[in-house]
């Protein structure tokens, strides 16, 4: 006699742009988190997401090399902490960082890339070149969900519009380049294959449809997770990302 089906855990809570800054407020200042911590920890949580998606031995390219992509607020912090720990996974990282943040956090990110001979490039490849260069994946880490601190679409546009074309993978962090956070893509967004949401999925990822979207929340407090009524998904083991199933509308 079969048992019936366990039932399905309620899907994890989609944030608004003001909830995930208020969650992010009380790490720093109720929790006492670092700046540096954090980012830290997304960014290897990163690093572990994309590895997921790609392991070394699926690769379909000899060399297991992973473009990237930087831009100047904080999610660009994140994927130089990705790249550095995708390094040290042996993966074999470059990053496009072409408009450096004068943050001392940031610095000391870029310079901890430099010491473990991370290649910077001077300029972004095309779409083409991407292709041919050998690169496995790009790692977009460019907007996030910063649009609004004044960087703006702007100085990212060409980063933007060659992304777009690109057939390799794109692996996004937070929230990909381009989206609206709370309704999704756009006409001067991407579409990435691979989603980390870092702490709990945003509003704007309902609209993902790629191959696997993953959640870096582990880290979290019980007491703010109930607070905020996450509803997170079960980690199991000692995992610190997860893959999330297709929301339910």
């Amino acid at each position: 006699m079969s048992s019936a089906p366990s039932p399905r855990r309620e899907d994890p809570r989609y944030l608004s742009t003001a909830e995930a800054e208020a969650m992010e407020q009380e790490l720093l200042r109720d929790y006492r988190f670092g700046r540096q911590q954090l980012i830290e920890i997304w960014g290897h949580a990163c690093a572990v997401a994309v590895a997921k998606a790609f392991p070394l031995p699926s690769l379909p390219r000899k060399q297991p090399t992973v473009l990237v992509v930087c831009g100047p607020a904080q999610n660009g912090a994140i994927g130089l902490v990705c790249a550095r720990h995708l390094r040290s996974f042996d993966y074999e990282p470059t990053i496009f960082y072409p408009k450096r943040s004068p943050d001392p956090l940031h610095r000391d990110f870029t310079t901890q890339c430099e010491k473990m001979d991370i290649p910077f490039l001077s300029y972004l490849p095309t779409e083409v070149q991407l292709i041919n260069d050998a690169y496995n994946a790009v790692v977009d880490a460019v907007l996030g969900a910063e649009e609004e601190v004044g960087e703006g679409r702007g100085p990212c546009a060409p980063i933007l519009a060659t992304l777009r074309l690109v057939r390799i993978p794109i692996v996004s962090l937070d929230v990909p380049s381009g989206w609206d956070t709370e309704v999704g893509g756009s006409g001067g967004g991407i579409s990435p294959e691979v989603l980390v949401s870092l702490s709990a999925p945003k509003q704007c990822s309902r609209r993902f449809l790629g191959r696997q979207h993953f959640v870096a929340g582990r880290f979290l407090p019980y007491d703010l997770q109930k607070k905020f009524e996450l509803n997170p998904p079960q980690y199991p083991g000692t995992e610190c990302v997860v893959a999330l199933p297709p929301p339910r509308e």
